[in-house]
């Protein structure tokens, strides 16, 4: 079957890649830059995956891509939802259906998100999976992209089913009332289930949690129903030490988006080194 021409998967990227100016991804202007878009290798480090891979779809060598990498490149590309669902479409996937939770940043938040610098922020979906961070949350918690994808959920940190590393939180991170924190997770996601009671994936990880953690399941038994809104964290962080800070969960309308905010008291000696983990960057990391 022919395809019309500029209108397949690679080019519908490159063509998405090239409107988008870096300003309005976050990234700082560079003299003497002659794209006007988004360098692949600007795209790349946004969506999480390689240059390469980044390479082949728009060359056409790469034609069906998974749902997250496909997810990822949208929000990337800071895409409608109807460029997104075209965007499934072209790697003949299905788009996110209504009653289904969404991975989606709308393009006003992506926007606000965008203006807020180095504060450190990340958006979580409805079941707590990670979906988007920026490089102040990466410099303060280490960089998510190190771990899998479909493992950047903070309810499978929170109440790990094996003894494998934390994907989130790259170093020691410790709650004010650790028994609340717990608590206030597992009413959320009960909540989200009312929301989204047809979700597979929140399904999944609900049977996989109540299996595989005892914490979980004793929790979940008390029904409790209930938003996570707010919780103060000290992050020890390798580079300059204990950080306490107010960690504040806003949620977005219908899609029950969750936009985590990381901040410290203002003219605190906490607020020094979070603003000194943002100047120098995300330390380097591996996973044991």
């Amino acid at each position: 079957m022919s395809t019309t021409p500029g209108t397949g998967l690679g080019a519908m990227i490159r063509t998405w890649r090239d409107r988008l100016p870096p300003s309005a991804a976050g990234l700082p202007a560079a003299r003497g830059r002659r794209a006007a878009g988004l360098r692949r290798e600007e795209l790349a480090d946004l969506a999480g995956v390689s240059v390469d891979y980044i390479v082949r779809l728009e060359q056409g060598r790469a034609t069906t891509p998974s749902a997250s990498v496909v997810a990822s490149l949208a929000r990337a590309l800071q895409l409608s939802t109807a460029e997104r669902d075209h965007l499934y479409r072209l790697a003949q996937l299905v788009p996110p259906v209504d009653g289904a939770i969404s991975d989606h940043l709308p393009l006003g938040m992506q926007r606000v998100l965008a203006r807020l610098g180095d504060v450190a922020v990340a958006v979580f979906a409805a079941d707590w999976q990670l979906v988007w961070w920026n490089r102040g949350w990466a410099a303060l918690l280490g960089d998510p992209s190190t771990s899998p994808s479909r493992l950047r959920n903070f309810a499978r940190d929170r109440f790990p089913v094996d003894a494998g590393p934390a994907h989130l939180a790259l170093w020691p991170v410790t709650e004010a009332d650790r028994d609340a924190t717990d608590a206030a997770v597992v009413s959320d996601l009960r909540r989200a289930t009312g929301r989204f009671p047809q979700d597979s994936r929140l399904a999944t990880l609900i049977r996989d949690l109540n299996a595989g953690s005892r914490r979980f399941a004793e929790l979940w038994a008390t029904g409790e129903v209930a938003a996570h809104r707010e919780d103060h964290k000290t992050i020890d962080h390798p580079s300059v030490g204990p950080i306490t800070v107010d960690c504040d969960i806003l949620t977005d309308g219908d899609s029950e988006l969750k936009i985590v905010i990381m901040t410290a008291v203002p003219g605190s000696e906490d607020e020094t080194k979070l603003a000194l983990t943002a100047i120098a960057g995300p330390p380097a990391t591996t996973h044991n």
